[in-house]
């Protein structure tokens, strides 16, 4: 999985696609650390090309989630979720711990 990152003036845009499970999730948990570690807190992670996400892949952005939330530095946003990966998470009764958008712009404008 190729994981991009883009940093603007208010937050850091990951981009990712692909599948994130066992295998790939190290990659997005690196690529998040990195930003986080740098001292930037909020993050927007664009879904738009993820088609599935497992539990392995739920704990990284779970873990960044608190990593950003600590202290109230910033928070984790999703963007551009696909329905049955919206509802996967709603089952699991994550839906309310992340901000999700529709659209990119509005999710870098919410910070």
């Amino acid at each position: 999985m190729e994981v991009s990152i883009t940093q603007y003036k208010r937050c850091d845009v990951v981009k990712a696609a692909g599948r994130v499970d066992s295998n790939t999730a190290p990659s997005l948990a690196e690529a998040l650390d990195s930003i986080t570690e740098a001292g930037r807190f909020k993050i927007v992670f664009d879904m738009k090309d993820i088609s599935f996400v497992s539990s392995k892949g739920w704990w990284v952005l779970i873990d960044t989630q608190k990593k950003c939330k600590r202290y109230k530095r910033g928070e984790l946003v999703l963007v551009n979720i696909h329905k049955e990966i919206q509802e996967s998470l709603n089952l699991v009764g994550l839906g309310t711990y992340f901000q999700i958008f529709d659209d990119l712009t509005a999710a870098v404008g919410s910070f």
